[in-house]
């Protein structure tokens, strides 16, 4: 039987869920085991993710892994730091939608809300973005899990701002107001995949069983694209919370980096089936254009 160590939320606790029974479909057994995180009694606090660090949700997680606690790890891609960790081995199951979703009081689009309408959402790249669209408006961090987030339209906000993977994992995702293009509003690198990790070969509590279970769940397709998005944070050596975006089709790739205050922004964009090198060409070109006055 794999263990496979997720945190405890709902969203977390569904995303396990899907790998756990993809692996059961395939004949492998596997169960659920939860790894309660700091980023967890964080977020519960409202603490900014900016403030607590990189890394926050996933530290615990490897923790368990590499103590054999679990045999695989389950982490939404996006929050792993970008340098490469050599206890492990990753897999990347095939990527939902990578794009944001506005949630609203009374559905009313981003582009329609009334001037000083309270818009909030947890990541500063889409803080940065919606400022540069909606500059009469306020944004504001929120933390918290995607029930919480969109509760707060019961209280003191107007609009609130997600990605559509996770409500779409949860099944919320026909509420929303409607999902922003790619165009309206970059997606964090790796958004709308997971990486599922195990402890790697020659390292101790290594499972034959596990790697066996990562080659059961990898999309190359996804997971090459994952990458390059990922390399253009590495390369401005930026982590998880900076204000910067990418997205990878099968033949275009478009990568930027977002002033906070919404003033600012340098954009790349590339045709091609994206690979590292080109997420590493798309960071230098933003670097060589002041993309680190920015960050």
């Amino acid at each position: 039987m794999i263990r496979i160590g997720t945190r405890g939320s709902t969203l977390a606790l569904t995303q396990a869920g899907h790998v756990r029974d993809t692996l059961i479909a395939a004949g492998v057994d596997a169960e659920l085991y939860t790894v309660h995180t700091p980023g967890d009694a964080s977020q519960r606090a409202g603490t900014p993710v900016a403030r607590i660090g990189v890394g926050v949700f996933t530290q615990t997680l490897r923790t368990a892994l590499a103590a054999g606690e679990c045999a695989l790890a389950v982490h939404s891609f996006k929050d792993l730091p970008t340098a490469p960790d050599p206890r492990f081995r990753v897999a990347v199951p095939p990527r939902v939608d990578a794009r944001d979703v506005v949630f609203s009081r009374g559905r009313v689009p981003l582009a329609e809300l009334p001037s000083g309408a309270m818009i909030g959402t947890g990541a500063p790249r889409r803080m940065a973005q919606v400022r540069a669209l909606r500059p009469d408006c306020t944004v504001v961090p929120i933390r918290g899990n995607v029930d919480t987030r969109i509760g707060r339209l019961d209280d003191d906000l107007d609009a609130v701002i997600v990605a559509r993977a996770g409500v779409e994992r949860i099944g919320r995702a026909g509420e929303a107001t409607e999902t922003l293009d790619v165009d309206t509003v970059l997606p964090a690198p790796a958004q709308g995949a997971l990486a599922v990790e195990a402890v790697a070969e020659g390292q101790e509590h290594c499972s034959e069983e596990a790697l066996y279970a990562l080659t059961v769940l990898d999309d190359e397709l996804s997971h090459r694209r994952a990458d390059a998005e990922r390399a253009v944070l590495s390369t401005l050596n930026a982590g998880c919370t900076a204000p910067v975006g990418a997205y990878a089709t099968g033949t275009t790739f478009r990568a930027g980096v977002f002033g906070l205050d919404g003033s600012r922004r340098v954009t790349w964009s590339g045709e091609g089936e994206p690979s590292v090198e080109m997420g590493r060409d798309a960071a230098e070109y933003l670097r060589a254009h002041g993309a680190l006055d920015l960050m």
